[in-house]
């Protein structure tokens, strides 16, 4: 398979200053100091592992994701970036992210961290009410987020995101609206604007809030987009909305089901080899672990059985068409092994077809599980 999909690159920095009490990411309170320069030559160390995997393809797009990577000095993160520059062809107009949590944004080290490299970054806001805050655990007040809004602003970056979260503890309609209203205001090019769910293994999972019921949670959504819409921002993926021209280009990537290498604590891959087969692969999760030279945790080869599902799973995510080619192209499969599925998603109203391309009707976007579930192997 000579046609290899687009290659990104994630990097995981692990620790935050405390947990909070819905997240399952891989993230680990930090005791102690961040060891900035070993972990750097880890990841390197890493990188360097998994090169055979990348088929020398140029990385187009680049994520720094925790935990709280804006914890990482910004020497610290010169040195990465200046390394994996080293060791990869990193394309000249790669959109390079930066997660980062409002309390940890200081001008000084943000010039710093654009000096090394970063055009981009995505700032954990999740609510401008103190007590909501509070209510999720976040170390930040409304008055950080929005400074840390002004600052991207005031850099020039390429872009920024704001990451904003609705279905709140005992949200009301208003609340929720007014969280959206005050993110509108700063004026970011991208919004991540998601429902707050209850993932196992959390402290919310054990001890679970009052959260809004459906018909609420209808309504903030629909209200929620109208205002986003209105104030000139598209919907384009579930949860994301960016004014013209500021689509985050890396999560585009994974949605279409192009390639990533993963590198990091917990960092996950997938990386498709010219013979056609999808490698997975998964690295050690903590780090005490992952600082001792053991990176990988697992890796293994998709079976043709799984990769309808894990291809559908990122696509239609996405509320553009998708061409109906880059389903052989991508995954190696005939169309012809998805037919029937795809003839019974038709039926049911969740895809409409074109000769050339597969779109999700509202009623697929609605009922999205139901939808990939038809995907799903025997």
């Amino acid at each position: 398979m000579a046609n290899l999909p687009p290659l990104s690159l994630y990097i995981h920095i692990p620790w935050c200053i405390q947990k909070c009490p819905y997240c399952d990411f891989n993230s680990h309170a930090l005791k102690g100091e961040v060891p900035h320069e070993e972990y750097v030559q880890h990841l390197l160390a890493d990188l360097e592992k998994d090169l055979p995997l990348t088929s020398g393809r140029e990385v187009s797009t680049l994520f720094i994701g925790g935990g709280t990577p804006s914890l990482l000095s910004s020497e610290a993160m010169a040195h990465l970036l200046d390394g994996v520059r080293a060791r990869l062809p990193l394309s000249p107009t790669a959109e390079i992210t930066m997660e980062a949590n409002p309390g940890a944004v200081e001008a000084e080290r943000f010039s710093g961290y654009q000096r090394a490299g970063i055009n981009r970054i995505s700032i954990g806001v999740q609510s401008f009410s103190p007590q909501k805050l509070a209510r999720l655990g976040r170390i930040h007040d409304d008055e950080e987020a929005k400074r840390a809004a002004m600052l991207a602003t005031e850099l020039h970056l390429r872009s920024f995101n704001l990451d904003l979260m609705h279905g709140l503890p005992d949200q009301s309609l208003d609340e929720a609206l007014d969280d959206l209203r005050q993110a509108i205001a700063l004026d970011p090019p991208h919004l991540s604007w998601y429902q707050l769910t209850i993932e196992p293994n959390t402290l919310f999972a054990s001890r679970p809030p009052r959260l809004p019921d459906d018909d609420a949670l209808w309504d903030i959504f629909e209200q929620g987009h109208q205002l986003l819409s209105s104030a000139g921002y598209q919907r384009y993926e579930t949860s994301a909305y960016a004014k013209p021209g500021y689509r985050c280009q890396h999560n585009l990537n994974y949605w279409r089901f192009g390639d990533y290498l993963g590198i990091g604590c917990g960092a996950h891959g997938k990386l498709t080899q010219h013979d056609g087969r999808i490698i997975r692969t998964v690295k050690t999760r903590h780090p005490r672990g992952f600082m001792s030279g053991n990176y990988l945790d697992k890796q293994y080869d998709v079976i043709d059985a799984d990769k309808p599902f894990e291809f559908f799973m990122n696509r239609l995510r996405l509320l553009e068409a998708a061409p109906r080619e880059e389903f052989n192209r991508y995954t190696g499969l005939s169309e012809a092994v998805i037919r029937p599925q795809i003839d019974d998603a038709l039926k049911q109203g969740y895809l409409s077809e074109t000769p050339t391309h597969w779109q999700t009707t509202e009623k697929g976007t609605l009922f999205l599980n139901s939808l990939l579930e038809l995907f799903l192997a025997e």
